[in-house]
């Protein structure tokens, strides 16, 4: 029994996290089938501006995709410098299993990098 205690604030935070959930999906519908969400439509509300001013030229424009890139390679090794940082710092005390982790880790970051590199996705063209 004494095996299963430990899961208790996990299986309550799932069920804070569910309510949650549900709560911000139903509470909006519920307040609109009452009346009490004011709803106004407007054909200046509905129109695209960028820092209070109106847009000049088409409002959908595509991207390069190589921007979602370099996003995703910054994610992934400031992903990196957070896991880093305090396994450096407490270097001492993980012992042989957390310099192997680490070194797993950093193996497998390296080796998408060097992915990266040779498929021309850190050349900006």
């Amino acid at each position: 029994m004494d095996y299963w205690a430990g899961y208790g604030s996990i299986a309550l935070f799932l069920l804070v996290a569910l309510i949650f959930g549900l709560i911000t999906i139903i509470l909006p519908k519920v307040l609109k089938l009452l009346g009490l969400v004011v709803r106004k439509p407007n054909a200046v509300k509905y129109t695209t501006y960028e820092c209070g001013m109106e847009t000049i030229g088409p409002s959908w424009v595509q991207f390069n995709f190589r921007y979602y890139i370099f996003a995703l390679l910054f994610l992934v090794f400031d992903v990196l410098v957070v896991f880093l940082y305090p396994w450096a710092v407490s270097l001492r005390g993980g012992g042989w299993a957390a310099f192997t982790a680490m070194a797993v880790f950093i193996a497998v970051l390296l080796t998408g990098f060097l992915y990266a590199w040779k498929k021309g996705a850190l050349e900006w063209r």
